[in-house]
Order: C-alpha cells, then structure tokens, then sequence
C-alpha cells in the first residue's frame, strides 16, 4: 500500500514556531510530526511512503533519511508553487504516485496506528472513501462532510451546520478505479484559473456531488488531532504523550 503525505506548507499561522521549521517537523514527544506519521502508517502495514515537500525542503528530506524503518520505501517529491498554491497542487505533482491503490494523508495530521488499520482492513466499498470523525459541535476550519448511510454528498468548511453529519480528519483511501477518477479530476482542475488556489477536498467534493462513488468511513473512538493554531499544539503534546506511554 502506497501513501502521500501533503507536506509542502510552512504553517502560517503557527508563527513564529515555524518561521524556520515546516510544520510537518514540529517535535512532539520525542518525534516530529512527520515521524508519527510515517511510522503509525508503516505500523499498520503501509510500506511506501511518498512525502510532498515545499518550504525548508531540505530539512524534511533530511528528517525524512533519519526514519529508519526496514521493508518501508520512504521517499519525496517537490512541490515548487507551494508558496503561491493550495494543496490541489501538491497532489497534481505527485499523481505519478496515484496509481493503483493508495492513500492520501495530510501533512498537519497526528494519527494512531489503529485509524490506519481500521481504513486497510475494511473492505473497500466505494472507489473514494473519505475518513471521518464525529463531534457535538463544528466550527467553521472544520472540514464538515455530509454523508447518508455511508456515502458522501458533500464536503467543505462552508457547508451549513444543520446539514453537517462529521467531519474529515484529512486521510482517505483510493481504489485503483477511485484513483483514476481524482488524478483526472485535479488535472481538469489545475487547468483552470483557479486551480493553484484549491483545495484537494474541493475535488472530492465534486466527484461526490456529481459522479459519486465517495463513500465514508468512521474513526470514532480512536485518536488523532489537526495542527492548524497555537492552541492546536498543546492538544498535540498531550496526545502524543499518551501514545508514548502505550508504546505507539
């Protein structure tokens, strides 16, 4: 199984802690945010590991070499118009790794091992499957899908509350077919003058809406944070932390 992490951000609006650190190599308990990463997703069986780089390249290829997990192929691939584009672009560079089956991760996501293996061991039953969370209440970063017994309908931040059903935690699984579908639809996208300033979620928003075949699968029950603000980064020590003490 294949996975590409969207790394290519600085991470703005955790200024200055990333004025010279990318956020994927924000340490946390011991380990970058990237080395969580990687190694929760080689844990449950992901051995090729490709990571999108953009600000301070260099220094996440070089956290990248320090990873030292045997049978796991860990390599990277260089988005140049990170400063200037969204994450749409960051996949429009690495669709020569979208082939066959695989995942996408995003780089500003803390996951457990166990939300991995519960995405590869479930049967793929959509082309698309889009990993999801449930909460009380959605703000509005909240990345809020709409779903109705287990496809998706819609996903965006604007999405109205009173049609919201969870939240995406930025890890989905494609399908061979799945994967032809999204590569064709970020093409047409970044074909068009608004395509650098898209989201990737935006594409999935439309083949559900239009085509379908973006099915859900929930996460509930397990841990994982988002990296986005300050206060973001406290809640990440603290996961982290627990992971330490259970071995993760």
């Amino acid at each position: 199984m294949k996975v590409v992490i969207l790394s290519a951000g600085q991470g703005r609006r955790l200024l200055p802690l990333t004025a010279e650190t990318p956020k994927c190599l924000i340490p946390f308990s011991g380990r970058s945010l990237l080395e969580w990463q990687v190694r929760a997703l080689v844990a449950a069986g992901v051995d090729d590991v490709t990571v999108v780089t953009g600000f301070e390249a260099e220094k996440v290829e070089a956290a990248l070499a320090e990873i030292s997990l045997p049978g796991a192929t860990l390599r990277t691939t260089h988005n140049p118009f990170y400063e200037l584009a969204d994450n749409l672009a960051s996949c429009w560079i690495a669709r020569h790794r979208m082939i066959g089956e695989f995942l996408i991760l995003n780089g500003d996501t803390l996951i457990e091992p166990g939300i991995v293996r519960r995405v590869l061991e479930s049967p793929a039953t959509a082309p698309i499957t889009v990993t999801i969370d449930r909460k009380a209440d959605y703000d509005t970063d909240d990345m809020k899908v709409r779903e109705e017994g287990g496809r998706l309908l819609a996903i965006g931040k604007t999405l109205p509350n009173d049609l919201v059903t969870g939240e995406s935690i930025g890890f989905l699984r494609f399908t061979d077919e799945g994967g032809a579908t999204f590569v064709s639809e970020i093409e047409r996208l970044m074909r068009s003058e608004e395509g650098l300033k898209r989201w990737y979620l935006s594409a999935i928003d439309g083949i559900a809406r239009y085509k379908g075949g973006v099915g859900v699968r929930s996460i509930e029950g397990l841990e994982w944070g988002e990296l986005d603000f300050p206060a973001d980064v406290d809640h990440a020590v603290e996961l982290t932390g627990r992971w330490v003490e259970r071995g993760l």
